[in-house]
């Protein structure tokens, strides 16, 4: 049996791979491990998205904390980095959040944050794996008075609404803004904190059904944001994805702002406040060659990390350094929050631009994106990892990169959520990169496929 805790918690079709029975486990197991030491009534916060199948994932999770004792507080539909920094807000010993973040309605996940609002180490998930599968034994469990209960919590919105408007020193008077909330988890959170700063809001993608998230809107389908933006003549478009753990934007003519020019625009606001810790900003190898081109200009270290937001934060926390992100929008504001905060990313992102005066697409014009092509290759899942292994796939590769050096490259990574290998190609003629990294992602598919 494979790993069950992915790259980003535990995630799977909600009542095929991801059942009940499993979440009352990993609820079960979970706190066990994450409060084993306490000597007092555990208390767990737990979250979620607006998926249909949350409240029955919920519901399990719930009674397996509850069987070892614990004290669990729902806060409801709620943002990700929401339960991160409510944990350490309300002084809980754990948070848990239920969401597939951008995958479709049918997935659903599970992921944990330990009492600091950090996302588990592998050593602590490996450890609540072996309780689950039984390779080690739960002591006796809690009767009596001793068994857990509920205590529901009806101020988290706010105490996080409230607190994302405070890492921001001005307000947003004067600002149209449009937001498309992929009927995910920021669909009260986002509104609430850009009205309560006096913006113009306009919302799309705000109605969540429990079937609608991420289905054609949302940081991974900005088109219908695009089109809203120029339409009403909104100065940015702010989207979200499902667990608002990320945030993407389109400037004032309706062009994609994506999380490279984000991270680019604060962090050369910050150097210049004199708040960029070491002048660096943490990028991944997935990053537009643009970025660390506009980076030697302005004088930024940007250390390159691999692909998944837990290996920027591991170099963050490793050399003291504040900021740090992914193209896909996912950016870590650490002086704040502990985790990517599609809030407060905005926020920072706004400030700048009221602060500076500047229009959307000035400030995102400090990176020339390069031209890069994204193809997925479908692939059975024990052969994700395998890609290198193949002779035909690894000389396709050097192939590729000999014939792109000095003026492009070639990244293949696996899926930490899915069974696909995805191959991506950056230069400069979109119709050839397209067209090689469709041709390499069919042969991954019919050798691993």
């Amino acid at each position: 049996m494979g790993r069950m805790f992915g790259t980003d918690g535990i995630r799977g079709v909600a009542n095929v791979d991801l059942t009940a029975d499993l979440a009352f486990k990993v609820g079960q197991c979970g706190a066990y491990v994450l409060t084993k030491g306490t000597d007092h009534r555990p208390r767990i916060l737990i979250g979620k998205d607006t998926r249909k199948s949350g409240d029955m994932l919920e519901a399990a999770l719930t009674a397996g904390m509850c069987s070892v004792g614990a004290k669990v507080i729902p806060l409801g539909v709620i943002p990700t980095p929401a339960v991160a920094y409510l944990t350490r807000l309300y002084k809980a010993d754990a948070g848990v959040v239920i969401s597939a973040s951008h995958n479709p309605c049918e997935y659903n996940g599970i992921k944990f944050f330990n009492s600091e609002g950090y996302k588990l180490s592998d050593a602590v998930e490996d450890e609540i794996e072996a309780y689950i599968n039984g390779e080690k034994e739960l002591n006796e469990l809690p009767t009596h008075g001793k068994v857990g209960y509920v205590s529901a919590n009806h101020n988290a919105v706010e105490d996080y609404v409230a607190f994302a408007c405070s890492t921001i020193d001005c307000d947003l008077r004067g600002m149209k803004i449009a937001i498309d909330c992929a009927n995910g988890a920021s669909y009260q959170t986002a509104f609430k904190a850009l009205n309560k700063l006096g913006a113009n809001v306009e919302a799309i993608h705000n109605t969540p059904d429990g079937v609608n998230i991420n289905d054609k809107c949302g940081s991974t389908h900005m088109d219908s944001l695009k089109a809203y933006v120029t339409s009403i003549g909104a100065d940015i478009g702010l989207a979200f994805d499902g667990d608002a753990d990320r945030m993407l934007a389109v400037d004032e003519k309706g062009n994609m702002i994506d999380g490279d020019q984000i991270m680019a625009v604060c962090a050369k606001h910050m150097m210049e406040q004199g708040t960029l810790k070491q002048n660096t900003l943490v990028a991944t190898v997935m990053s537009n060659l643009g970025l660390f081109i506009a980076g030697e200009k302005i004088g930024l270290n940007i250390p390159k990390t691999k692909v998944g937001d837990r290996y920027v934060l591991e170099e963050m926390l490793d050399k003291g350094y504040c900021l740090g992100g992914e193209q896909s929008g996912h950016v870590i504001f650490l002086d704040f929050n502990t985790t990517g905060d599609g809030l407060v990313s905005a926020l920072q992102f706004l400030a700048v631009l009221k602060k500076t005066g500047m229009k959307a697409s000035e400030a995102a014009s400090i990176v020339e994106v390069l031209p890069q092509v994204l193809v997925n290759a479908v692939v059975k899942p024990e052969n994700k990892d395998k890609y290198m292994e193949n002779e035909q796939i690894a000389q396709a590769c050097k192939a590729l990169e000999a014939e792109f050096a000095g003026e492009g490259r070639v990244l293949i990574r696996p899926s930490g959520t899915e069974p696909l290998v995805r191959v991506m190609i950056e230069g400069k003629d979109q119709a050839v990169l397209e067209e090689k990294a469709t041709a390499l992602a069919k042969m991954i598919e019919e050798i691993l496929g």
